[in-house]
């Protein structure tokens, strides 16, 4: 029978759930990464590996591997380094990406590593030079630990030359020739503020690409959600009928094209779950309308945030979601997001939750 397991980055080590494909009783393994800040951890179904970019005040970046489930861990930062002579430094590796046959992982200042060794070693892939933006996010002064630089990588499971990268704070960009030239994929986005450039200054929280269709895409923005019809080259809001328009995470059906889920948060500098009561939005249109679902979460006094890479879904014929807030609960639908239980209590602020089927 097919194993589900969960893989949660936290600010103290990551933490492994499990259970069966009924996803109803689960088990908690961890904290892994002895104790480091993790980011994000992806399991790798080519290698069967676990991969978990990690970055700490003392020890610097480097990213975790796991070729046992969890049983034992290695950690490399071979190579995830930019020239000791430039002003440009890695103070974070934030996010990972694996897809044929290598690993790519994003950093901060903005720059994108690659591993064809399964993590032992690392070498610069990109750093997006001359897009525009990058005069800005080149400033050192513009880039002090706490950002996230490419805060998100995604890969097309079809194509090994395209890929796409979010820069925190600029907006998306899409490379179809290994990183060898890059286009923004911004146009019809939202802004309110005042932007340098016209096609970036967009702040694109989070990506989420249709397995059935690949021109469908979606995404939860700093202001509003948006879709995409035509694989990110133009984009059209999709907010009305939400609460808010601030938000980080999403995620979208894998058999369905058409459905979509967020969890809409106050925009203010709190960003927690609006009037303390815990929700998934989902809409089955496409955006033309939303539905609260709610059943099974607190709704008192539920102060909770969500970050951009804490919510997830599977692929299983009745898909489960997943998500994971910054006060260390996980919560985890069986049903589409129809009914919830909260399946792990009392870990550490969470960065990160993916989803991997093991059989």
């Amino acid at each position: 029978m097919p194993r589900t397991l969960l893989l949660v980055g936290t600010r103290k080590g990551c933490f492994l759930l499990e259970s069966d494909a009924d996803r109803r009783t689960w088990t908690t393994r961890g904290p892994f990464c002895e104790g480091w800040p993790v980011y994000h951890v992806i399991y790798d179904p080519g290698s069967g590996s676990i991969y978990a970019a990690a970055a700490s005040e003392w020890h610097g970046s480097a990213v975790w591997r796991s070729r046992d489930l969890g049983e034992t861990w290695e950690l490399s930062s071979e190579g995830l380094a930019y020239d000791e002579d430039g002003n440009r430094k890695v103070s974070k590796v934030s996010s990972l990406a694996a897809a044929h046959g290598r690993l790519l992982v994003g950093a901060e200042a903005p720059g994108i590593f690659e591993s064809r060794d399964d993590g032992l070693t690392w070498s610069l892939l990109s750093t997006l030079a001359g897009q525009p933006g990058s005069e800005v996010w080149d400033d050192p002064a513009n880039q002090p630990p706490g950002h996230l630089g490419i805060s998100a990588l995604m890969t097309d499971p079809d194509d090994a030359a395209r890929f796409w990268a979010i820069v925190q704070g600029i907006g998306f960009f899409e490379t179809t020739d290994d990183g060898a030239t890059w286009t923004p994929r911004n146009r019809g986005l939202r802004a309110d503020w005042p932007r340098p450039h016209e096609e970036v200054g967009f702040c694109v929280h989070r990506l989420v690409r249709a397995p059935t269709d690949g021109q469908r895409m979606f995404q939860q923005n700093h202001v509003g959600m948006h879709r995409s019809d035509d694989g990110g080259h133009s984009w059209s809001e999709i907010t009305e009928g939400l609460p808010s328009e601030f938000g980080f995470a999403a995620a979208v059906h894998p058999h369905d094209r058409d459905t979509f889920y967020v969890i809409p948060l106050d925009p203010g500098h709190g960003r927690m779950m609006l009037d303390g009561k815990a929700a998934v939005w989902r809409t089955r249109d496409a955006g033309s309308s939303w539905q609260r679902l709610d059943r099974g979460l607190p709704q008192t006094d539920a102060h909770l945030g969500v970050l951009r890479s804490a919510m997830t879904i599977d692929g299983y014929d009745t898909p489960g979601l997943y998500f994971g807030t910054s006060t260390g609960q996980v919560f985890a639908s069986a049903d589409e997001g129809e009914s919830w239980s909260e399946i792990a209590s009392y870990l550490p602020a969470i960065s990160s939750v993916e989803v991997a089927t093991l059989e």
